[in-house]
């Protein structure tokens, strides 16, 4: 055995110095507890889990999202990836769940002749279907056959709900005609979009697999969300394939592997700053192909503003093939196997979502309830508690509500306006939404805020960053400079930035001063505590603190500068 200079360490060692390094705090203090109450500690060991193997092997399918309303700008999109590397097609139709406002319009057999005119169905491709109704599956269909491509050899996901009442019919059909599927989606994205846990997701995704196996007797395709938490994403893809193990033993059959695709999140998806977006999504593409995924699918950067140009899908597309054909990040099976923090997270979303497909299941099946409200109701709690999170930065956006910049340069989109949303059981929302409400507000009344600094730079250089992020969070613009120059710098609104020292020393009197040199409003960067009264009696109008609603906050900033005029 080589020797190592490293002397041996045991957790034990471990805790003692992190037990040190926090001065006498509990080590609770380093756990945390996911959304689905799952708590993590901050040390796991390596444990031995059942492998959560991609259903083909070798690396995940790279695929590009195509959902041009247009058949003629369709068909450039389709060409312009397939011949730049991509490995298939998201095949987007208006009115399904993830067109997020756009999608080809028609089904009919001219336009989608030209949409795929010179695609070849059957030399390797994937398509994946985004349907929102069974018709579009089936025109699909028949254009693979007047193509006169092997259906034998086209790789189509057809996309099928199971909760349609026509399943079985149009299932049958496309078996007849002879193409292998899988026909129908478990599609769990809508539970993510519309603010559910990872666990609420899988839970849905299982029980609409369970209907549709119910339905054609055929395991469907599964699609799940990726964000940009890779730790949740990995285990929550690594836990469905188990978990459908499980109903596979439960019905009396033998487990057989899955395909399993994933579709980067709608709902971190952000207007402001949108750059940031494509770490998102490429943080999306590497935790499901780490977690399993069969194929991925990256929405642009651009596409909460609009209808993507080429550039930003270009970004789309080559962040997943420098990460399959440079990085060679699916070169090896289920890499997070064993790690203790991974194989922990992703047992734990298995029995969170277990207990809660049960009680779908209970219910009377997927279908039963989500029209007694059942899973609506739960995934509503869980997005209000979600949304408090962002509101008060306990899960900071980067670019919004966190570093915000609010001269970042306009991005061009294609001029295409979006459709209104298809109405469903879940309603999908984008996490930034809040945020840039209130910068379009900020936008149109031009408020700035002054940031009184007190003391030396050293002094103050915390807080006036706390503050200038704080307010550029809602697009409210900071100047800062010492109390005396408040009068010089133009603003309506001032807030006082210092230590807690020196507020007890001299924020009674530079309130005074403030609105005595016209500030509309005073807030103070810090909690009140007890000196609260005090301070509000001088003349200081709020308090901007960590932890606070930050959109509850800035509205009221808003509202103060559209009443001062």
């Amino acid at each position: 055995m080589t020797e190592t200079p490293f002397p041996a360490r045991s957790e034990a060692d471990w805790r003692q110095a992190a037990e040190t390094a926090l001065k006498g705090a509990a080590l609770d203090k380093l756990v945390s507890v996911t959304a689905d109450g799952i708590r993590l500690g901050p040390l796991h060991a390596a444990r031995t889990g059942a492998r959560a193997l991609r259903g083909a092997p070798g690396p995940w399918k790279a695929l590009s999202r195509c959902d041009h309303p247009s058949p003629a700008d369709f068909n450039a999109q389709a060409r312009e990836d397939l011949d730049n590397g991509a490995d298939g097609l998201a095949v987007v139709f208006a009115g399904s769940g993830a067109a997020y406002g756009f999608g080809l319009a028609r089904a009919d057999s001219g336009a989608l002749h030209a949409a795929f005119d010179g695609v070849f169905f059957d030399a390797g491709p994937r398509f994946r279907l985004e349907i929102g109704q069974s018709g579009q599956a089936q025109a699909f269909a028949a254009l693979v056959e007047r193509a006169g491509a092997d259906i034998a050899r086209a790789d189509i996901a057809f996309g099928l709900d199971p909760l349609d009442a026509g399943l079985k019919a149009a299932g049958e059909d496309l078996s007849r005609r002879g193409f292998a599927g899988p026909f129908a989606a478990a599609d769990g994205r809508a539970v993510h979009d519309a603010g559910g846990t990872p666990a609420q997701e899988l839970a849905f995704a299982l029980a609409a697999g369970l209907a549709a196996l119910r339905g054609l007797e055929i395991p469907p395709e599964f699609r799940l969300a990726a964000d940009a938490d890779e730790i949740a994403t990995l285990a929550k893809f690594r836990a469905l394939r188990l978990l459908w193990g499980r109903v596979e033993e439960a019905c009396g059959l033998t487990p057989a592997p899955i395909r399993l695709a994933a579709s980067s999140a709608w709902r971190m998806m952000t207007v402001a700053e949108p750059y940031v977006n494509v770490m998102r999504t490429t943080l999306a593409a590497f935790a499901a192909g780490l977690g399993g995924a069969d194929d991925v699918a990256l929405l642009p950067f651009t596409q909460a503003i609009g209808l993507p140009d080429a550039f930003a899908r270009r970004l789309a597309r080559n962040a997943q093939l420098i990460e399959l054909r440079e990085a060679r990040l699916g070169a090896v099976a289920d890499p997070a196997a064993g790690a203790g923090a991974f194989e922990a997270l992703t047992e734990g979303f298995c029995e969170k979502a277990w207990a809660q497909f049960q009680a779908i299941e209970a219910a009377g099946g997927l279908a039963r309830a989500l029209d007694q409200g059942l899973v609506q109701q739960s995934v509503a709690e869980a997005a209000v508690a979600l949304k408090r999170d962002v509101a008060r930065a306990r899960a900071p956006l980067t670019g919004v509500s966190a570093h915000p910049h609010l001269d970042a340069e306009r991005i061009a989109v294609l001029p295409d306006a979006p459709a209104p949303a298809t109405a469903g059981p879940l309603t999908p929302f984008r996490l930034s939404e809040p945020f840039e409400r209130l910068r379009a507000e900020a936008e149109r009344l031009a408020p700035r805020m002054f940031l009184a600094a007190i003391g030396p730079l050293s002094a103050h250089t915390r807080r006036v960053g706390f503050a200038r992020e704080t307010f550029e969070a809602g697009g409210v613009r900071t100047i800062s400079g010492d109390v005396e120059e408040f009068r010089a710098s133009g603003a309506a609104m001032a807030c006082l930035c210092g230590t807690d020292e020196a507020y007890a020393e001299h924020a009674e009197a530079y309130a005074v001063a403030l609105k005595a040199a016209g500030a509309r409003a005073v807030y103070l960067a810090g909690r009140p505590g007890e000196r609260e009264a005090v301070w509000r009696a001088a003349g200081v109008d709020g308090f901007i603190y960590a932890g606070m609603d930050m959109v509850a906050a800035l509205e009221e900033v808003l509202a103060r500068a559209a009443a001062s005029g």
